[in-house]
């Protein structure tokens, strides 16, 4: 373990699974966050979502001067913004806003190639196009061919809090068993806390197979090989709970219940899952289902389709 991780990094482990914090209020703090509803928006098409998305970026540039760090969506959910802004980067029009950017990923399989069509980057540079990743300020993703991924995350949690903390933090849902959900990641049973900003957990074969349909369904070529391979990762490095918690802002997009229909569920539960007072229940809850982490935090955005509510 490295000094600087040491100095700054808690290391603490749950099963198979590592999460990364630093020092911060204890646990009984998160009975003290107020639990708030989900405001949804139902939106007509993946394009108006996209769009809504594109908005909140320059209404978010518009409220500060300076940089502007952005969290992005892998999958479907951020697909229809990524054709937008990669359109966009066609042109010199905007180029302002883009030369304030600082782009960042949320998580990743790892091991994995870099250049695996199954990584989240290879996505975002098919769709984003070159003349984005030209013009944006930064672009930092995790390293998931690292020696030593724990302290590839340990680097990339540094080099995301040095630039003073994000922005707009652009989330999904992903299903699991029993209505759960996971954010980012994180996966019901992994043991993350309120103070946990970043971890490396293992994957699970439900997760690697939501993983694989979802970018076949987006229309990625995948070859054999880089599928054999994403099979083969053993695990997930991911945002944790205090890095979405600590967002400014964050907008939600779900527009995959058609390929993904245990998404209705999962938001069902999101939606209407009574959040207990006390700090040891809600965080029993949380870790069941850890999408329910967005009903603690200020300031959320949900933009769906009429498919993610049912009839």
């Amino acid at each position: 373990m490295s000094a600087t991780r040491k100095e700054t990094i808690r290391r603490r482990t749950v099963g198979g699974n590592i999460w990364l914090a630093h020092d911060a209020p204890g646990s009984e703090y998160l009975a003290t966050l107020p639990v708030r509803d989900i405001p949804y928006e139902v939106l007509p098409s993946e394009e108006a979502v996209g769009r809504a998305m594109l908005q909140e970026i320059q209404d978010a540039a518009a409220a500060k001067d300076g940089p502007l760090v952005i969290v992005i969506l892998g999958g479907r959910g951020g697909q229809a913004l990524h054709r937008i802004l990669g359109a966009m980067g066609k042109t010199s029009d905007h180029d302002a806003l883009f030369s304030r950017l600082h782009v960042f990923t949320q998580d990743a399989l790892a091991p994995l190639r870099m250049d695996n069509g199954l990584s989240f980057v290879r996505d975002f540079e098919r769709l984003l196009g070159d003349d984005f990743f030209r013009k944006v300020k930064s672009f930092t993703s995790i390293q998931t061919d690292a020696e030593d991924l724990e302290q590839q995350l340990v680097n990339y949690i540094e080099r995301l809090e040095s630039l003073g903390g994000i922005d707009l933090f652009f989330l999904g849902l992903g299903p699991e068993a029993g209505g759960a959900s996971h954010l980012a990641y994180i996966k019901p049973g992994s043991g993350a806390t309120y103070n946990d900003v970043a971890g490396l957990i293992p994957i699970s074969a439900s997760i690697l197979e939501h993983h694989i349909n979802k970018f076949k369904a987006g229309g990625t070529a995948v070859t054999e090989a880089d599928e054999a391979e994403c099979r083969a990762a053993r695990h997930i490095l991911t945002l944790g709970p205090a890095a979405i918690l600590g967002a400014r802002r964050i907008v939600q997009s779900i527009v995959d219940a058609d390929t993904a229909p245990a998404k209705v569920e999962s938001y069902r539960q999101l939606l209407n899952t009574k959040i207990a007072d006390d700090a040891e229940t809600r965080q029993t809850q949380f870790d069941q289902n850890p999408g329910l982490w967005l009903r603690v935090h200020p300031n959320v955005r949900s933009l769906i389709l009429p498919n993610v509510i049912g009839n």
